[in-house]
């Protein structure tokens, strides 16, 4: 079990608007698919695949609020990169949104429940011919990677990115899987209080975990959000990501 806190760079006010992305090129390595959920449903997936083909672990990479956008896409095609076989589950069914109210709107309305029993689990069976499976999401994706990390046995290892769902959803301390977490600490959802019973619910549990804290806001990661993007701390957080990964899978 590791607890880390580090400093980093502040950068711009958090308004949580999704600003026009300048930041991707071309993607090489993804294409839209369709997997079965456990009722035998059919949802809609991107998924990245990297060089070795279908024989790679699995990552199973959750949205913003926003949808599966170009920026969700290209952190697949990042994993892709590294190795893995990397797929964003489509939560909305299509819809993607750049207007934080409809984000909103799309995000209360998701049934959470489901979409973590069914377009989850699904998607973990999906991977899980490659070998282990780990899920990693960010903001809600985050909280959702947390549910996954309590209710889906297929789940090998969760990397959660500033997310803690509501606790009649999902008892951190009965996470029985690596866990490691990502959050800011200027941060008005996942707020330091949060994260610090969040640990406690971890310790309490003795999780296999580690928890990094970071001086910057929420949604630091997302490389199309000038006023939050923090470069320095987004590449600290992948190389731990990636690190926690490789151990693990």
């Amino acid at each position: 079990m590791i607890r880390q806190g580090e400093p980093a760079i502040n950068s711009g006010s958090d308004n949580r608007e999704a600003g026009e992305n300048q930041f991707f090129g071309e993607r090489k390595m993804g294409e839209n698919i369709q997997f079965t959920t456990p009722d035998g449903d059919q949802a809609p997936a991107y998924l990245a695949r990297p060089a070795a083909g279908d024989s790679a672990p699995g990552i199973i990479v959750i949205q913003e609020w926003w949808g599966v956008n170009d920026q969700i896409k290209k952190t697949a095609d990042r994993f892709a990169e590294q190795g893995y076989r990397a797929l964003v589950p489509d939560l909305y069914r299509g819809k993607v949104t750049a207007n934080p109210d409809e984000a909103n709107h799309l995000m209360t309305g998701l049934d959470w429940g489901r979409a973590t029993s069914e377009d989850l689990r699904g998607a973990a069976r999906f991977l899980k011919s490659g070998g282990k499976v780990a899920v990693l999401g960010f903001c809600m994706g985050g909280a959702l990677t947390i549910l996954a990390g309590v209710h889906v046995p297929e789940v090998d290892v969760a990397v959660c990115f500033y997310g803690i769902p509501p606790a009649e959803a999902a008892d951190p301390a009965k996470i029985n899987i690596p866990f490691q977490g990502h959050f800011a600490n200027q941060d008005d959802w996942c707020t330091p209080d949060a994260v610090n019973g969040l640990e406690g619910k971890l310790k309490d549990g003795g999780v296999n975990y580690e928890l990094y804290r970071y001086d910057a806001q929420h949604a630091f990661f997302n490389e199309s959000r000038a006023d939050v993007y923090d470069a320095g701390c987004a590449s600290q957080a992948w190389d731990r990501s990636l690190a926690f990964l490789k151990a693990n899978l």
